[in-house]
């Protein structure tokens, strides 16, 4: 199977990776996310409850980040198991660019699904990852407005307008300078596991 997509976050970079790294935050806009923590520097563990079609548990799994290229580009490498429901592995790049005051966001992703996920269907497995990945976008977009109105520090100073999510971009996005390796890093952790949820196996 495969996904892509693209998404425009109309927020400035730096408040996007601000963002990213609290985990408390992407607890909040991941859906069905129970658990969720780094184990190493590169790789994070987590599970998350989900329903694809008739198939409903709580997938467990890790993702290790490898073929850095801060802040240009990554490759993801993950696999999780839901019991009976079945497992999945799978792999994705993604690549990050600033986008006037805003973040754009492409990956491209490929996965094998084993058990009753396999039973499923790519086009059921695929909407249902779509849904998912926009719920979690406009859950993160308004977690952000919400720090925008409240916030007294500089994250909120930063953000010019309440931040939206734009899906499916007309054109591939070009590479650009702009975003500190470091922050990409942290920022990049929290997009794997939205990528993994789009994989059907769900950290």
């Amino acid at each position: 199977m495969q996904f892509t997509g693209r998404y425009l976050i109309a927020t400035a970079p730096a408040a996007v990776w601000a963002a990213l790294n609290d985990p408390e935050m992407l607890k909040k806009c991941i859906p069905g996310c129970e658990m969720l923590e780094r184990t190493a520097d590169n790789r994070l563990s987590g599970s998350a409850k989900l329903k694809i079609g008739p198939v409903s548990a709580t997938f467990k799994g890790n993702v290790d980040l490898t073929e850095l290229d801060p802040p240009h580009r990554c490759v993801l490498k993950g696999e999780g198991q839901g019991g009976v429901a079945g497992f999945a592995k799978g792999q994705a790049e993604v690549l990050l660019v600033p986008e006037g005051d805003g973040t754009e966001l492409t990956y491209n992703a490929k996965a094998t699904v084993g058990g009753k996920l396999a039973q499923v269907g790519q086009r059921l497995i695929d909407g249902a990852a779509r849904q998912i990945a926009d719920e979690f976008f406009a859950r993160f977009a308004a977690e952000l407005t919400a720090v925008e109105s409240t916030s007294e520090q500089p994250l909120a100073n930063d953000m010019a307008s309440p931040p939206q999510v734009v899906q499916e971009l007309s054109s591939p996005p070009a590479i650009q300078e702009g975003v500190a390796p470091q922050i990409w890093v942290v920022g990049l952790i929290a997009i794997i596991i939205i990528l993994l949820i789009l994989f059907g196996l769900v950290l």
